[in-house]
């Protein structure tokens, strides 16, 4: 059981919340009273709190994240944040505290690292663990990383058999097994797009463009670097046009 201890009232109201949505058995007390028989104290970060149990100090911004924390010290978990990305145009992005998984997304790309790091932001010695698939998209992740401990792993056979029902979910699933594989450190990924690469942006901006228009090689390497999305590059496009 979680017992809640806290004289922040919105920290207490937001992991209250938290505890009643997943349907967790808790109790509240008043901060200084005798702690009942418990597995894990949720209290804030400035109360004075003493207990022979794990003790979680939250904030009331970031009380999701002290109830995943304790919810992965009840299982046993390290309570370590690890996030898996499956990248792609559409990343999947698992978050793992301990063995749990405690928030998943499908995402655009332009969107994964703001979501990586709105996730472990506050977390104690968080890591993130990259599939080395889709070179491309993950090199750009990582670069948006900066700063963050990175992992490339080898993502051989991290994508699941998808049985009735289970359609998109592949990349979520991919990056959950991704998240549980440890990896090679990295601080940046220097690619060089393939003529193929360099094509299929290509072939994406001319179906993406009202007027059937192809970008040049130049905007597709620009767009395989990470610096314009294929809608910027095609306004470029129709710009050196106009000129």
């Amino acid at each position: 059981m979680i017992v809640v201890a806290t004289d922040d009232f919105e920290l207490y109201h937001g992991v209250v919340g938290e505890l009643r949505d997943r349907g967790v058995t808790f109790t509240t007390v008043e901060l200084g009273d005798d702690l009942p028989d418990c597995e894990v104290v949720i209290t804030g970060e400035d109360d004075d709190l003493d207990a022979e149990v794990p003790v979680v100090r939250g904030a009331p911004e970031d009380s999701r994240h002290a109830v995943e924390e304790a919810l992965a010290l009840m299982r046993g978990g390290s309570g370590q944040t690890v996030v898996g990305i499956d990248p792609g145009e559409r990343p999947g992005i698992a978050v793992l505290v301990g063995e749990t998984v405690v928030a998943a997304f499908h995402v655009p790309l332009t969107q994964a690292a703001e979501t990586v790091l709105g996730e472990i932001e506050g977390a104690p010695d968080p890591v993130v663990r990259i599939g080395d698939g889709a070179r491309l998209q993950g090199a750009k992740i990582i670069d948006d990383l900066d700063g963050v401990r990175v992992e490339l792993v080898d993502e051989t056979g991290t994508t699941p058999y998808l049985g009735t029902g289970a359609r998109g979910m592949g990349d979520v699933l991919a990056a959950v097994n991704i998240a549980h594989l440890a990896g090679e450190p990295v601080d940046s990924r220097d690619i060089e797009p393939t003529a193929g690469e360099l094509q299929v942006i290509k072939n994406r901006s001319r179906e993406q463009s009202e007027a059937n228009r192809t970008i040049s090689e130049v905007l597709a390497r620009r767009v395989a670097a990470g610096e314009l999305t294929i809608e910027e590059a095609l306004a470029e496009h129709r710009g050196d046009d106009e000129e």
